[in-house]
């Protein structure tokens, strides 16, 4: 047999901006930040170049977003993808140094007030997912995970982690963000060293909230200043509570919570017992303790709050994408506070494109924002940068298309053991959980509200709880181990000093008293038997030993 060869040319048009300033671009991306808006944060900053250059500050900007688009690449690689569909233009051939000196040039202030521009609401109010009632969702939380290279200038701005056996390896940021928890959208963001508190960090971005807002908050931010200070904004929170927490009892309500003080704030608390049937046929339960200021039970009924706060964990999902899918778990180029600044800048920048995009996309697909991949959201944008094509059109891209044709199926309920997956991490890792040790599929979650019995005038503090994970899956609320005390409904209190009296004035150890009863999560027992001994319901003879009180 004999074949032929056919020629086939294809040819493509490009609409770029003239002379020097063409290879500022962004690819489909540049139609959210056009060229009037790139122009706009130079002049605010005072960054326009003062004269006419090889390299404008313009095409600077986009340079920067590019850098964080690609971070696998090196200056030249990245400038490479910017001017690979551009051969047929009078270019200008650029150094490194050039490239390094563009970027000192701008310094970070046209970056850090683009995102500013950009870190808006991304979805009506009416999209699946964004909305509680009449407010929007929203939730902070920290990231600790993004590392600079380990060099004097970093160091000395960031310092280093000290772990339980030696120095970190790299200097890293404390990033902190607002994110709109239906969308994963960036409504601000602040970072730092992580010697500063993430309560430090969040009260930074506590002016972006404002009436319209339900904060869902996590139990790191659950002091009663906290609390407060977001209360004095106007918005309304949902809030975990640490199990240490003894919340003045006011009042209970007809569905079982009840009225509380935390400091001056007066909060309804709702607590729950959680059981989660899981595909295998096992099951896990806990409690749940929650503070809110939607006070009225007939509104706000405890079981949909309960469920809501489990859209916290969606900023969760938002970090992976911007830490490990867009960064790619890299460090970061930047070795000085300069440059970090103005890298994060970008990168949250380009972070906030692309949900940008994304939620469009979504939104004519008439489908909830969740569903929208970000990986391949990612890929169609790079390529439209290497291809230079989408720069003008106001008509749905790539980038529309990648979503709508590959939208995630809707979210299923799972459930995991917290671990340590790093083989050479300095922590322990959670052995003995009740939760399974691989992520598996949950059928049912049983919610059982407590309904407070004490009467209104008692002083005593309602029942803590204790957790034991805040590490829960993105579907599913978080879960934990009851405390018990001598009316808690786990009943661990009387068969274990039942077991300690048998042998009266011998120091028992909390392992030993778990393996007669048959306990499997060593590490809540051994929490609970501490929290005994503070009550007084039980003495601490020595290291993880106790005693009855008689």
């Amino acid at each position: 047999m004999s074949g032929q060869c056919a020629t086939i040319t294809v040819t493509r048009t490009s609409t770029v901006a003239e002379g020097v300033y063409a290879p500022g671009h962004l690819g489909e991306l540049t139609q959210i930040v056009d060229f009037e808006l790139a122009d706009a944060v130079l002049e605010e900053t005072g960054r326009t170049q003062q004269r006419l250059r090889d390299l404008p500050s313009r095409v600077g900007v986009y340079y920067l977003l590019a850098l964080a688009l690609f971070p696998d690449h090196g200056y030249q690689g990245v400038w490479r993808q910017l001017t690979a569909a551009l051969g047929g233009l009078p270019l200008p051939q650029v150094s490194t140094t050039a490239l390094r000196h563009l970027r000192r040039r701008l310094t970070p202030a046209p970056l850090k007030l683009l995102f500013e521009t950009l870190a808006v609401p991304l979805a009506p109010p009416t999209t699946p997912g964004v909305s509680y009632r009449c407010w929007r969702t929203v939730a902070f939380d920290g990231c600790s995970s993004i590392k600079t290279p380990d060099s004097d200038r970093a160091r000395g701005w960031l310092g280093k982690i000290r772990y339980r056996l030696a120095w970190a390896g790299y200097p890293t940021v404390m990033l902190m963000t607002l994110v709109e928890t239906g969308t994963r959208g960036l409504l601000g963001a602040c970072f730092g060293p992580t010697s500063t508190g993430e309560t430090a960090y969040a009260g930074r971005l506590l002016p972006l909230l404002d009436e319209r807002h339900l904060v869902l908050i996590g139990r790191g931010f659950d002091s009663n200043a906290f609390l407060a200070d977001v209360a004095e904004t106007g918005a309304q929170f949902l809030a975990r509570l640490k199990s240490t927490r003894r919340p003045k009892l006011l009042r209970i309500l007809e569905d079982g919570s009840y009225l509380a003080l935390l400091g001056d704030l007066t909060v309804r608390i709702i607590e729950a017992d959680l059981t989660l049937h899981l595909a295998d046929g096992t099951h896990v339960s806990g409690r749940y303790r929650l503070a809110t200021t939607l006070l009225d039970p007939l509104l706000d009924p405890a079981e949909r709050l309960i469920r809501l706060y489990a859209e916290r964990w969606e900023i969760e999902s938002a970090y992976f994408a911007l830490r490990y899918t867009l960064m790619n778990g890299r460090v970061l180029r930047s070795r000085d506070r300069f440059g970090i600044e103005q890298e994060l800048w970008a990168t949250l920048t380009v972070y906030q494109l692309l949900r940008m995009a994304m939620t469009d996309a979504a939104h004519t697909a008439g489908a909830d924002p969740d569903r929208a991949c970000f990986t391949h959201a990612l890929q169609a944008a790079r390529t439209q940068v290497t291809l230079a094509e989408g720069l003008t059109t106001a008509t749905p891209g790539a980038i529309d298309a990648a979503v709508r044709t590959n939208l995630l199926p809707v979210r299923r309920p799972r459930i995991s053991a917290r671990k340590v997956k790093s083989p050479i991490s300095r922590y322990h890792s959670f052995r003995g959980q009740a939760r399974p040790t691989s992520a598996t599929a949950v059928d049912r979650i049983d919610i059982t509200t407590h309904e407070r019995t004490t009467n209104c005038g008692e002083s005593t503090s309602p029942p803590a709880t204790e957790p034991t994970c805040d590490n829960a899956p993105h579907d599913a609320p978080a879960t934990g181990a009851a405390n018990d005390d001598t009316t808690d409904p786990s009943g661990r209190y009387q068969p274990a000093l039942a077991i300690m009296n048998s042998r009266p004035g011998t120091p028992w150890h909390a392992r030993d008293v778990a393996r007669l009863l048959g306990i499997t999560n060593m590490n809540s027992f051994c929490v609970q038997m501490s929290q005994w001994s503070h009550r007084g319901l039980i003495k601490k003879v020595g290291r993880a030993a106790y005693a009855p009180t008689g």
